[in-house]
C-alpha cells in the first residue's frame, strides 16, 4: 500500500509511541473488559477485537451536553461530518472517507438508512438517550450486507449486563443558547429474570439562521430555523430458563423543524420520524449451540410542508434473522446466519418499482489461539431486481506483550443503488437507471494496539479502492440524464489516537491524516479534509471534573471539481465542559462549545453555530 506520510504524521506517531515506553504495564481496566457485539455479531471484550473499533459508552456520551449525535462523532478517529445549519437539518457522517450512503447505520441492530437516497436521519436520534455506540471502521459487508462499505454505527439504547440490577431513575433538565431547552428522564432495572428500561427525551430551541447568501437566493433566508424534538424508547426482557431469554425493543423519535427555502418562502417545515421495533428469542439449545432469532421492523419519513407544495417519502424495512454460534470449544466460535430484509419505499415521485427483497446466508469464524486471534467471514446476498454479491473478510491479531498487539486485515464491501438512483421516473430529462450494479470495494488494513491500565495507543493505516461507483446524473448530447456506474476512488489513511492518565488528570491526542481521491480526476473527493487534529483534557479536583477539548479540521471542497469558490476553509474548535457533584445523587453541568466563536461551514452555504452554551442538571437515585 503506497501511502506518504505527512511531516506532522511522523512526529505525532514518534511522541505517542514514547509514551509507551516509559508506561508501565497494569491490569485492564473495566473499559478494555467492556463487552461490544457488533464486530463480530456476537458479544465479546474490546481487548479481544480483531480490527478497529470504538465504543462510546454513556459516561462518555453524558460529557457531550448540547451536541447532535453527528457533533458527537465528528471526535472519534476517522470520523468526518457535515450537518446544513443545525441539529434539526440534514447531515451525514463520512467513515474512513466513505460516503455517507456507504455506512451502515443500526440502532439496537436493526438497520436504519433510508433506501430512497441511502441516507440517515440523524436529527431525531439524541446522543443523552442513548446507553452506548459501537463504531466498526472497514468493510463489514461480509457481516452485515449492503451500505457497510466504509463501516458501522451500531447506536444501543439498553444497558449491557445480565443479572439483578436495582431500580435506577435518571432526570435531566437543560437550558442553553438559542432558547433550547433540554429534558429527559428513563427508568431501569431486573429482578427474578425480568428487565425493563423506559425513557423519553424532548428538546426545543429557537436555533440558528441555517443559510448563508452563497447558497443562493432559492435557499438563504436571514430567518431562525428553529426545531423541536420528542423521543420515547424502552426495552423489556425476561428469563423463561437458564439460558433462554425473549425481549422486545421499541424506539420512536420525531422532530419538527424549520428549514430555508428562499426569502420569498416562509414557514417551510420538515417534518422527520425515526421508529424501530424488535422482537428477539436467544436460547442456549446445547452446550455448545446457542440459537438467535429476531423479527424487526423501522420505519423513516420525511413530511416536507411548504407553500409551494408538500412532499412525503420514507423506507419501511421488515427485517429477520436466525444466527446460530456454534462453540467448538473456550476459544473457537462459527456462527451461521440466515437474513431475509424486505424494503419497501414511499415517495410523492411515485419511483417505477417500490420494493425489493433480500436473501443472505453469512458464516462467521472467531478464535483465540494464545498469542493469536482470528477472525473470517464470508457472506452471500441475492437482491432481487439487482442480482447476487458474495464478499469476505479475513482478520488476525499477534499479541506480541500482553498490552502490545498487531493485526492487519483484508475485506471486501458493496452498496446496492438507492431507489433514487434505479427507479426515479422521468422527469426534467432525468431518469433512474435499473440497469445499474452495485458499488464494490476491496479493504486492506494494519493497526498497533498498545493498551494498559493508564494507557492507550491505536495506529491504523488503510487503503480503500472503491469501483462501479454511482454517478448520479450522466448526461448525453441530447441532455438526456441519468445515473451511470462510471466512478472509481482510492482513499489511503493513517488514524492515531492517544490517552494517558496521570492520576486524576487525562490526557489525550489524535490525528487521522487521509487522502480521498478520485481516481478518473485526481481531485479530491467532496467534503472530506485530508487532515484532522485532535486533543482533550480533564481533571477530577473531588467533586469537581473540568475538561477541555479541541478539534482541527483541514480545508475541503463542497464539489467534485474541487472550485475555488467551494473551497470550505480549515477551522478549530475549543470546547470546555464542568461537571459539580451538589450531592451524592445530584449533579450540575456546564458545556461552552466553540468558546471563540469560530466562523466556519462544513457544507457549502450554511451556517454552523457560533458559541453557545448548555447548563445541565441531573438527578440520579
Amino acid at each position: 500500500m503506497k501511502f506518504t506520510l505527512h511531516p506532522l504524521a511522523l512526529a505525532l506517531a514518534a511522541s505517542l509511541l514514547s509514551t509507551s515506553a516509559w508506561a508501565q504495564e497494569s491490569p485492564k481496566t473495566t473499559t478494555l473488559d467492556a463487552i461490544v457485539a457488533t464486530p463480530a455479531r456476537l458479544d465479546q471484550t474490546i481487548s479481544h477485537v480483531v480490527g478497529d473499533i470504538t465504543l462510546i459508552d454513556s459516561v462518555q456520551l453524558a460529557k457531550h451536553q448540547g451536541q447532535s449525535m453527528v457533533e458527537v462523532l465528528r471526535h472519534q478517529p476517522g470520523l468526518q461530518i457535515y450537518h446544513q445549519g443545525g441539529a434539526q437539518t440534514v447531515s451525514g457522517v463520512f467513515i474512513r472517507g466513505a460516503a455517507p450512503a456507504q455506512s451502515l447505520v443500526m440502532l439496537n441492530g436493526i438497520r436504519i438508512n433510508e433506501s430512497n437516497t441511502g441516507s440517515t436521519y440523524w436529527n431525531t436520534l439524541d446522543p443523552n438517550l442513548f446507553d452506548r455506540v459501537e463504531i466498526v471502521r472497514g468493510a463489514a459487508s461480509s457481516l452485515y450486507g449492503s451500505n457497510a462499505m466504509g463501516g458501522v454505527i451500531n447506536l444501543l439504547t439498553t444497558p449491557y449486563g445480565s443479572g439483578d440490577r436495582p431500580l435506577s431513575v435518571k432526570g435531566n433538565i437543560g437550558f442553553g443558547s438559542h432558547g433550547t431547552f433540554k429534558t429527559n428522564a428513563s427508568i431501569s432495572g431486573a429482578s427474578n429474570g425480568f428487565d425493563y428500561f423506559l425513557a423519553g427525551g424532548y428538546t426545543t430551541s429557537e436555533g440558528i439562521n441555517a443559510t448563508t447568501p452563497e447558497a443562493g437566493p432559492y435557499t438563504y433566508d436571514g430567518d431562525k430555523d428553529g426545531y423541536d424534538s420528542s423521543t420515547i424508547l424502552g426495552a423489556f426482557g425476561y428469563e423463561i430458563a437458564p439460558g433462554h431469554r425473549v425481549a422486545v425493543n421499541f424506539f420512536n423519535g420525531y422532530n419538527r423543524g424549520d428549514y430555508d427555502a428562499g426569502q420569498s418562502l416562509t414557514e417551510t417545515v420538515g417534518h422527520t420520524r425515526q421508529q424501530a421495533y424488535s422482537i428477539e428469542s436467544t436460547n442456549q439449545l446445547t452446550d455448545w449451540w446457542q440459537s438467535q432469532l429476531k423479527f424487526a421492523y423501522s420505519k423513516v419519513s420525511y413530511d416536507n410542508r411548504a407553500p409551494y407544495g408538500n412532499s412525503l417519502f420514507g423506507t419501511h424495512h421488515k427485517q429477520f434473522s436466525w444466527q446460530n454460534n456454534f462453540f467448538i470449544d473456550d476459544n473457537q466460535t462459527v456462527s451461521a446466519l440466515f437474513e431475509h430484509h424486505d424494503e419497501r419505499v414511499f415517495n410523492t415521485t411515485a419511483p417505477t418499482q417500490d420494493k425489493r427483497l433480500t436473501n443472505a446466508a453469512a458464516l462467521i469464524y472467531r478464535g483465540d489461539f494464545d498469542r493469536h486471534h482470528v477472525q473470517a467471514s464470508l457472506r452471500h446476498d441475492n437482491i432481487s431486481q439487482i442480482g447476487s454479491r458474495t464478499t469476505g473478510s479475513i482478520a488476525y491479531a499477534y499479541d506480541l506483550t500482553s498490552a502490545l498487539s498487531i493485526g492487519a486485515g483484508y475485506n471486501t464491501g458493496f452498496r446496492a443503488p438507492t431507489f433514487a438512483d434505479l427507479y426515479t421516473p422521468l422527469a426534467w430529462g432525468y431518469q433512474g437507471n435499473p440497469n445499474l450494479r452495485p458499488e464494490k470495494s476491496r479493504n486492506v488494513e494494519v493497526n498497533v494496539k498498545y493498551q494498559t491500565e493508564d494507557t492507550s495507543i491505536i495506529l491504523s493505516a488503510y487503503q480503500g479502492k472503491y469501483r462501479d461507483l454511482i454517478n448520479p446524473y450522466v448526461c448525453d448530447a441530447n441532455f438526456n440524464c441519468t445515473s451511470e456506474n462510471t466512478e472509481r476512488a482510492t482513499i489511503r489513511g493513517l488514524s492515531i489516537e492517544a490517552s494517558q492518565r496521570y492520576g486524576n488528570t487525562t490526557l489525550s491526542l489524535g490525528a487521522d491524516f487521509m487522502n480521498p481521491k478520485d481516481d478518473k480526476t485526481g481531485k479530491t473527493l467532496a467534503r472530506r479534509a485530508k487532515q484532522i487534529y485532535r486533543a482533550g483534557i480533564s481533571h477530577q479536583f473531588d467533586r469537581i471534573e473540568l475538561g477541555a477539548d479541541y478539534l482541527f479540521v483541514a480545508h475541503r471542497y463542497d464539489d467534485a471539481n474541487n472550485t475555488p469558490e467551494k473551497r470550505m476553509g480549515g477551522y478549530g474548535l475549543v470546547n470546555l465542559r464542568a461537571n459539580y457533584e451538589i450531592s451524592k445523587n445530584f449533579h450540575a453541568q456546564l458545556n461552552v462549545n466553540n468558546l471563540f466563536n469560530k466562523k466556519y461551514q462544513t457544507a457549502y452555504g450554511y451556517r454552523t453555530p457560533g458559541t453557545n452554551f448548555i447548563l445541565n442538571l441531573a438527578w440520579q437515585h
